[in-house]
């Protein structure tokens, strides 16, 4: 076994052991959102589906987009962990191409790479799918996110959402729904 190989399986591995949603070759370059308008999208999202991944693994998530300063969104992300406690952390997210806002890279670390931040469809005011991927060589990790401005979404939208996810090899059956249950989520107001 070569030393890429031997890589990947250790990668893999730990991916794998943290229900990371690995596929075989490079990422996919979807089309986003054209004329992504940023002022009509900052505000409050609900997580309705998400990829599971090893950084989020709470109830009742939320992501609050605000305005910093010119060209810099503040991001805002919250969750109710299983304990009852609140986890939140704050980020920022730029356009690495102005020509191209809706393929924002969002920080959430100092001194770390940021992540692709992929606004593949929104209509400002009910949803808006996200992707983003992380390349691994031979392999790549995908991450995607149904967001909602309300806890809900019509069944219709949810299927137009997943049938535009699984035309770019996104495996829309890993999808975890979050609880979004207004009795459940209280502690989140």
């Amino acid at each position: 076994m070569n030393a890429i190989q031997v890589i990947s399986l250790t990668l893999l591995s730990v991916l794998a052991a943290n229900a990371q949603v690995i596929m075989p070759g490079r990422c996919p370059k979807p089309a986003v959102q054209e004329n992504f308008d940023t002022a009509r999208y900052l505000g409050k999202w609900y997580d309705f589906q998400r990829l599971p991944h090893r950084f989020q693994k709470g109830e009742c998530c939320t992501a609050t987009y605000s305005l910093q300063s010119p060209g810099v969104v503040g991001v805002l992300n919250k969750e109710l962990l299983a304990d009852g406690s609140i986890n939140a952390i704050s980020g920022s997210a730029t356009a690495k191409n102005p020509s191209e806002p809706a393929k924002l890279q969002v920080s959430f670390f100092e001194n770390a790479p940021p992540a692709p931040y992929w606004v593949l469809s929104t209509d400002y005011d009910s949803y808006s799918l996200v992707y983003s991927c992380t390349d691994l060589g031979v392999l790549h990790v995908d991450f995607a996110w149904i967001l909602s401005r309300e806890p809900t979404l019509p069944e219709e939208t949810i299927e137009e959402l997943h049938s535009a996810l699984a035309s770019i090899g996104v495996r829309v059956d890993k999808l975890l729904t979050t609880n979004q249950d207004a009795v459940y989520c209280s502690a989140m107001q």
